[in-house]
Order: structure tokens, then C-alpha cells, then sequence
């Protein structure tokens, strides 16, 4: 089973809807965590969002990258353009993307609700690829 990690600059929206999709589209498939650049704290949008389409993620929370390790890890996904800030062992990963999805902070929830949609189909497509 491949592991993935989720990372955002504050693992607060896009890398917690990637790891809740993941974690429910991906069940027995792949093993799977979310970080940050830095550890913040989950947008009540990004749970309510997600509550929207059945999926719980209120449980989850902010973690920074620094407290996990690279090996541990086949596949590394970006989801916010951070990647060219992301430590050498992060990119040298047996799979890394940089998926550059816009954040949602501060926009209508037509936009959160856009970029939902974005992530579920690009982790849906990872899981396949990984399949």
C-alpha cells in the first residue's frame, strides 16, 4: 500500500479536503496524512464543505511536516504551489506533484466548493494512478 502526504502551506483547507477524500476514496488503497509548511489550524469552512458530500473530517487536524519523515512516504503531493519551498527529501519522493490549487481563504463558497470539487477529482485520479 502506497503512503501518501498531503502538504499545504498551513494544512488548513485544500491538504485536509485532499486527505479526507483520500482517506474515504481510498480506503484499503492507500494510507494516507496531511501537513503543513507550518501548522495552523482546519477552516470550519473547509469541514462544513466537506460535510456537505458525507465526509467527516472534523477529527482531523493541522499538522506541520517537519514532525514526519520523508522515507516514510512514497508519494508527496503539493497542493498550493509549495513544493519549490518543500525540503530536497520531500521532492525526490518515488511519486511528487504539484497540483498549484487556489485557496479558497477569504472567497465566496462558490470557491471553496470549486476547489472541493478540483481536489476530490485529482485525488481520485491519483488513486487510480497508484492502483
Amino acid at each position: 500500500m502506497k503512503k501518501v502526504m498531503f502538504v499545504c502551506k498551513k494544512n488548513s483547507r485544500r491538504s485536509q479536503m485532499a486527505e479526507g477524500f483520500a482517506r474515504t476514496l481510498g480506503a484499503g488503497k492507500i494510507s494516507v496524512t496531511s501537513s503543513g509548511l507550518e501548522a495552523s489550524y482546519i477552516d470550519p469552512l473547509t469541514v462544513q464543505v466537506m460535510a456537505d458530500i458525507g465526509i467527516d473530517i472534523s477529527n482531523q487536524t493541522s499538522k506541520a511536516l517537519r514532525d514526519f519523515n520523508p522515507q516514510d512516504y512514497d508519494v508527496v503531493i503539493s497542493l498550493c504551489g509549495c513544493g519549490v519551498n518543500l525540503p530536497t527529501e520531500w521532492v525526490t519522493r518515488e511519486v511528487f506533484a504539484d497540483w498549484q490549487l487556489e485557496d479558497p481563504e477569504g472567497e465566496s463558497m462558490e470557491t471553496f466548493y470549486k476547489v472541493r470539487d478540483l481536489v476530490k477529482e485529482r485525488v481520485e485520479q491519483l488513486i487510480t494512478s497508484l492502483s
